[in-house]
């Protein structure tokens, strides 16, 4: 099957569909009235007028939060070099030059120890969904050709399949931000453990322990950012999880080689009962499809996409495969979820590695927020003054923000949330949803081969989505009784 998803790369055609009378501009999970509503950005809202300036899709708030506006991205100057960066940065680490999305190089820090988990077989797995989220991101630049006024992921999802497309896209794309949003302020309560090891912090009256008070401190620390309208002075900000990443990988590479660390571990061949778990941790490591769109958008020869959809992947793939190898050999059973925490701690490079996976979350709150709070102002009536809609739209941030942190601390297993993530939305993001959107654009013209190989690549992703949120659940909810029954 992946020999044939190679093959049928460069022979796809674009589907004919029909061009819809209108586009609807805002994007949220609230319903398919919200999605007719005019909508506004901060500069409108501060004069307390409707925008005309065509924001509303989250990747169009993303990029307006970066001061790049739908109209720039339509310059189209991003070169094939720049394109391939881009989507290899924000593949990695969830970052680009210009737009962000919520990984934060969580999926790097997992694959070490789905690998073990999994035993060294369940590479093909990896490899093969690699292979497989490269066809959909394909498919996803042929869906644009056809209607060049798509700007977004949500956009082709309302080509396809109208309000309810659009609906049923934006609705994913809000919760793996919210889930991820989790799975990370798990990881930066995990790591401040680690660096804050031995202290000892106490509240009276707060049956909390070190590592949760020192996680609340933090997420309070950045909670204020949540109350700036205007993005801009933080948005550099965004770029951090690409050293993140950088930063992970080269203190993987000085253990093996400097650490005293000796990769001599044997990895299992095949735990099959637990394919499913880790699929979700694999699939979560390529879950980038939102923003390809607006990567394909601002290409000078966008007839280059698959090409750098290529090149990105196969980057990406090398990158993980090596580091999930190095990672198991060199830590064996006792590599941790976070391949952080699993390094050697008196290293200066483990130091650096650990502040920089507890500092990328904490700088990023904001800015993971944007969508959330500026489509809430959207949705105020025009009577609210500019100043009450700050204050609704900080409050409303702020009580996500501490029920996410609620939520982390209630269950702090990192690899079952972000397994949990990967299987219930991010297969959709980039697994089902593209080549179900495909189908139906293509449906007069679209050859039985195609159609075969569409239907297939549906069906697996429906099949590893279902199992793999079935697996994760179950082991969660273990986790949790045992965790109460101590």
């Amino acid at each position: 099957m992946l020999g044939k998803l190679w093959k049928s790369m460069a022979k796809l055609p674009c589907p004919e569909t029909s061009r819809l009378s209108h586009q609807v501009a805002s994007e949220t999970v609230h319903g398919a009235n919200l999605a007719l509503r005019q909508v506004t950005c901060d500069v409108c809202i501060e004069e307390n007028e409707v925008c005309k300036c065509g924001h509303g899709d989250i990747e169009d708030v993303q990029s307006m939060v970066k001061g790049k506006d739908v109209d720039q991205q339509a310059g189209a100057n991003s070169s094939f070099l720049h394109a391939v960066l881009n989507m290899s940065g924000m593949l990695i680490a969830g970052d680009n030059i210009f737009y962000f999305t919520c990984k934060a190089g969580l999926g790097q820090l997992s694959t070490p120890y789905a690998l073990e988990s999994g035993g060294w077989a369940s590479v093909f797995l990896l490899v093969g969904l690699g292979v497989i989220c490269t066809y959909t991101s394909h498919i996803l630049g042929k869906c644009l050709e056809r209607n060049p006024k798509s700007q977004s992921y949500a956009d082709i999802g309302e080509n396809a399949f109208g309000r309810k497309g659009r609906v049923l896209a934006a609705t994913i794309i809000y919760l793996e931000i919210f889930m991820a949003l989790v799975s990370y302020t798990i990881s930066l309560h995990d790591n401040l453990s680690t660096v804050f090891a031995g202290a000892q912090l106490k509240l009276p009256g707060a049956k909390l322990s070190t590592s949760q008070l020192i996680t609340v401190i933090a997420v309070l620390i950045a909670l204020p950012s949540l109350w700036l309208r205007d993005l801009s002075s933080i948005s550099f900000l965004s770029s951090g999880g690409i050293l993140m990443s950088i930063i992970i990988f080269t203190s993987v590479v000085c253990t093996a080689i400097f650490g005293g660390v000796k990769a001599n571990h044997t990895i299992p061949m095949l735990h099959m009962q637990k394919i499913p778990a880790i699929s979700g941790l694999y699939i979560f490591s390529y879950a980038g499809h939102i923003v390809f769109p607006n990567l394909y958008k601002a290409m000078k020869d966008p007839s280059k996409f698959t090409k750098v959809s290529i090149v990105s992947f196969a980057s990406v793939i090398a990158l993980y495969t090596a580091l999930a190898f190095l990672g198991a050999k060199l830590f064996g059973p006792q590599v941790n979820a976070q391949i952080t925490l699993s390094l050697p701690q008196h290293h200066f490079i483990t130091k650096i590695a650990l502040w920089a996976t507890v500092l990328t979350p904490m700088t990023k709150y904001a800015l993971e927020f944007a969508p959330f709070a500026i489509q809430l102002e959207h949705n105020l009536p025009e009577s609210v003054s500019s100043r009450m809609k700050l204050i609704i739209r900080g409050c409303v941030g702020s009580i996500l923000l501490l029920s996410i942190l609620a939520l982390a601390l209630s269950v702090p297993y990192f690899e079952h949330v972000l397994s949990l993530t990967g299987s219930l939305v991010s297969v959709c993001i980039c697994v089902i949803l593209p080549s179900a959107f495909y189908i139906k654009l293509s449906w007069p013209q679209i050859s039985r081969r195609l159609l075969i190989l569409n239907l297939s690549v549906v069906a697996f992703g429906l099949l590893l989505g279902v199992l793999g949120t079935i697996s994760s659940a179950k082991l969660l909810i273990k986790s949790l009784l045992k965790a109460h029954s101590t």
